[in-house]
């Protein structure tokens, strides 16, 4: 089970499988190129043996060519380089009519007249001679003639080991194929170096990021696509990673910080009360303040509650077509209720035309809250601005504020569960859930909320909703 499961380094793997394949291809490879290089070099030299026995017959017949060798012969034969008959010694015959040897460039051994006779059958050509325990031969035949009128034979015999022998070709094929394997094995080697270099990079960056350490440093100079892609996505994750701890770390100080203030506040009020520190009109004062207290301690908690619901979608949606200008209406009248600030007006455009959209009213309503309440948390004094566009398919709510916008570095996290910018994190109250639920809630009923853009001179919020279908 170990030897199984055990693990082994990119590098050997490929290297051990790519040369595995190599090898099984190059064998191959040679199998062929061996048979190849024995059938073309068994073609040649017959063709050879052809030429010679041409040759011969047309020096015996040429009464104006130079004379002949020793034994009768033509000179040339006994040139083999020029012929390119180095691996190949053949014998030749001339014969008469009747068979007999009239000279040879060899010593006749005994008895080897009545065999070569045998062989004048009349007919030209190149012949196998396969005779019991002699080794195969090949026979090249061509007719002697002179005034068309046949006067002898010209033959020219070989083994057929001696045709097919070709060590030296063998030898130079195994020399390339040995080359070709060192060059594929030194190839694939620092091919497969070079891509488990980054690869076992990102690994250890893993173990630093598990351990805790954020701060990788991985080198982002490679020209492969896809390996400068998992570096750079490693760094972006371990970046988002190390920004999702702080948030974390700042999420339990925050929560903490946020139900610890209101449960003090209310501790101290309702003790005073006890102690009859205030009586009268003052106690029915603490009473009061301790009453809002609570009451903004249960908003966090509902706030709570209600995005976990979300986040494992537990929250049914009740969906149904809405008029989206009604739907504006009274979504503003029900937040400007609740508001007892002058220095901050509203100002809503409606579209023309009267368009339902398919939403759940509470919901909406609750995102519209949200966006308008961080709208007025963003400027001391000025006017919201809602406007409703026609998108085709879709609806766009704009929500638009003067305040001071929201800084270029915390303008990718604001709806990250949680997260709270350090323009809001020491001034206002909360537990940066306000933006990620109005998000969850927007995706839930199929439209979407989106920051437009936030500068110095305000922030734009965009809601999309779905139009309702028509029969």
């Amino acid at each position: 089970m170990l030897k199984k499961n055990k693990r082994i380094s990119l590098l050997q793997y490929w290297t051990s499988r790519y040369l595995l394949t190599l090898f099984i291809g190059l064998a191959i490879i040679s199998l062929i190129s061996a048979v190849w290089i024995r059938h073309a070099t068994f073609e040649n030299r017959l063709e050879m043996m052809e030429f010679l026995a041409d040759e011969t017959v047309y020096r015996l017949t040429d009464t104006t060519g130079p004379n002949t060798g020793p034994n009768g012969i033509p000179g040339f034969i006994g040139d083999r380089e020029r012929f390119s008959m180095r691996d190949i010694d053949p014998i030749l015959y001339v014969i008469d009519i009747e068979g007999n040897i009239l000279t040879s460039n060899r010593p006749v051994p005994p008895g080897s007249a009545k065999n070569i006779a045998s062989l004048l059958d009349g007919e030209e050509g190149t012949k196998e001679i396969t005779g019991g325990l002699e080794p195969v031969q090949y026979v090249v035949k061509r007719k002697i003639e002179n005034n068309n009128q046949l006067i002898g034979w010209v033959l020219v015999m070989e083994k057929k080991d001696n045709l097919t022998r070709v060590n030296q070709a063998y030898g130079q094929l195994a020399l390339l194929i040995g080359a070709l394997a060192l060059l594929g094995w030194i190839a694939i080697y620092f091919l497969s170096k070079r891509l488990a270099r980054p690869i076992k990079q990102v690994a250890e960056a893993a173990k630093h990021v598990q351990e805790g350490n954020y701060a990788v440093d991985l080198p982002q100079d490679s020209k492969e696509k896809e390996v400068y892609e998992l570096v750079t996505s490693f760094k972006n994750m371990a970046s988002k990673l190390e920004q999702l701890e702080k948030t974390r770390t700042e999420l339990l100080a925050g929560v903490t910080h946020e139900l610890k203030t209101p449960v003090t506040s209310i501790s101290g009020l309702l003790q005073a009360v006890r102690d009859d520190v205030v009586t009268g009109q003052d106690a029915m004062e603490f009473i009061e303040m301790a009453m809002v207290e609570t009451t903004k301690m249960k908003t966090m908690v509902g706030d709570l509650l209600a995005f976990n619901h979300f986040a494992v979608d537990a929250i049914p949606v009740k969906l149904e077509s809405v008029n989206v200008n009604q739907l504006l209406r009274d979504a503003v009248a029900q937040w400007e209720v609740m508001q007892d600030d002058e220095n901050v007006k509203v100002t809503v455009h409606l579209i023309e035309q009267s368009i339902n959209v398919q939403a759940d009213i509470v919901r909406i309503q609750q995102i519209i809250t949200n966006l308008l309440t961080n709208a007025k948390q963003a400027m001391d004094k000025g006017t919201i601005t809602l406007k409703l566009l026609d998108q085709g398919n879709t609806l766009s709510m704009i929500v638009k504020d003067s305040g001071y916008g929201i800084p270029l570095e915390d303008q990718a996290f604001i709806f990250e569960r949680f997260y709270r910018g350090e323009n809001k994190k020491y001034s206002i109250r909360g537990l940066g859930l306000g933006l990620p639920l109005s998000k969850m809630m927007a995706q839930s009923i199929g439209g979407d909320l989106r920051l437009i853009e936030s500068n110095t001179s305000g922030t734009s919020f965009e809601l999309v909703l779905q139009k309702a279908t028509t029969l």
